[in-house]
């Protein structure tokens, strides 16, 4: 389940257009979803409060093992509509297997401008959490320099730790650490350039994606000059389903990309390349920024599997991982992946299955429920009228497992208990007759919108 922050900071990126699904660093995002679920350590207590649509706060505790908590605040310069626990879209709330929009331009804030002078500031969002009894400190400042610029700063303090190192006076473990990023995404292209200042490491990831871009034909963009139209309302996006269609197999794009950073202090340096593949139509519908009376082209099912392809390679570590992952209902997502390594030949194979729960009639008329819009973004809905959706179900909970050669079987429920939000995983190794349980937890989270 996203935390609390996580989802105020995707909440701020889509209020803002930004599109962080078109980042290197999460090229493989939707078969992790499905095979790197976090299960749940212990007891954990979330509460967190919306006083304004511009002031989000948040606190947490665990109960076990140890006692310890948090307490956070998030400050936005623009207005977000953060709903409840009790009102949120559950599939808005947990990871998921999804096959992602085209990509596309990010459209920057509108100027305004009095007696001359520019008037409107740019998008920012301000960060911070203290951990008791530690005093760690983890802040972050994310602000948008241009339509197509992003820069954010990131850092981490922790007193503890820094004494802990002198008083054993062991090697540095450099407790605190600050990291600047810029990102640039022209929606083709999105490259990401970042510093650290705990080892003087430079990065560079970039991500390239072929084929035709959303909004992006140059037909559109004269017909928008002509009409004169503002940017977000000129014109209705290229659905991903009227792509043109491939002769045999899957239908699809393909995006390719790479990573390169180097440590000055440690001088040591690392590369690594990943290419994905992703089936057309998407799994769900276009992005939130098509308005939602858009007329739509294809009324029947989806003529193939939503299903995503991913290859990574290291070349310096000699370490190769492939992934495919796939939608073969309406509710059941699977997924696998393979790690190999040339130098040691150590491999893994994982597998990883995810299906939606959802509250039918006469079934499930317990406490567990979801808001009523819960399956807006269901695959099997932007295909047909909407007169037939009524009596679909609506989602009330993901329950997901993952098995790997490594014995360990993880299972992960996640669902909605009245108005908070319930996590329960376990992790056992079934071959360890001493300890076959290696760790359980339950997590619970309330937020309010006001």
């Amino acid at each position: 389940m996203h935390p609390f922050a996580s989802y105020v900071l995707r909440s701020y990126y889509r209020a803002t257009g930004w599109n962080e699904d078109n980042l290197y660093a999460n090229l493989t995002r939707s078969s992790n979803a499905v095979l790197d679920f976090t299960v749940p350590r212990g007891l954990h207590f979330s509460i967190s409060k919306s006083p304004s649509p511009l002031f989000k706060n948040t606190y947490s505790m665990n109960a076990l093992p140890s006692l310890n908590g948090s307490v956070g605040y998030i400050f936005t310069s623009c207005e977000l509509d953060v709903k409840g626990s009790g009102d949120v879209r559950f599939k808005d709330m947990a990871d998921h297997f999804k096959v992602y929009d085209l990509p596309r331009r990010p459209e920057g804030k509108e100027e305004e401008w009095l007696a001359g002078e520019r008037v409107n500031t740019r998008d920012y969002l301000l960060y911070g959490r203290v951990y008791i009894p530690t005093g760690r400190l983890d802040a972050l400042y994310s602000a948008r320099l241009s339509p197509t610029l992003q820069g954010m700063v990131a850092a981490i303090s922790d007193p503890r730790a820094s004494l802990f190192a002198e008083s054993v006076r062991s090697a540095p473990t450099h407790p605190s650490n600050i990291m600047f990023s810029l990102q640039h995404d022209t929606g083709r292209w999105c490259t990401e350039y970042t510093w650290s200042a705990e080892d003087g490491m430079w990065g560079v990831r970039t991500l390239h994606n072929f084929g035709k871009l959303t909004g992006s034909s140059d037909s559109a963009e004269e017909g928008e000059k002509s009409t004169g139209a503002p940017p977000r309302t000129r014109s209705w996006m290229r659905r991903v389903d009227e792509e043109e269609a491939m002769e045999g197999g899957l239908k699809g794009r393909i995006s390719a990309g790479a990573e390169f950073y180097f440590s000055a202090k440690e001088k040591s340096a690392g590369v690594s390349t990943g290419i994905r593949f992703t089936t057309l139509p998407d799994a769900t519908p276009p992005s939130f920024q098509e308005p939602s009376t858009a007329p739509s082209t294809s009324r029947g099912p989806p003529s193939q599997p939503p299903t995503t392809i991913t290859a990574l390679f290291n070349p310096m570590l000699g370490h190769i991982s492939a992934a495919y992952t796939a939608r073969t209902s309406r509710d059941l997502s699977l997924s696998s992946r393979y790690d190999f390594n040339v130098y040691s030949y150590e491999s893994e194979w994982c597998m990883g299955a995810e299906w939606w729960m959802r509250r039918g009639k006469g079934m499930f008329t317990s406490a567990l429920g979801s808001s009523p819009d819960e399956s807006k973004d269901d695959s099997a809905l932007q295909h047909t009228p909407p007169a037939s959706h009524e009596g679909m179900g609506e989602v009330q909970g993901v329950m997901k497992a993952r098995v790997s050669t490594t014995t360990d079987i993880s299972l992960l429920w996640e669902g909605r208990l009245k108005n908070m939000l319930v996590s329960f995983g376990i992790v056992s190794n079934l071959t360890s007759r001493s300890k076959p349980i290696k760790a359980i937890g339950l997590e619970l989270s309330y937020f309010s919108s006001g």
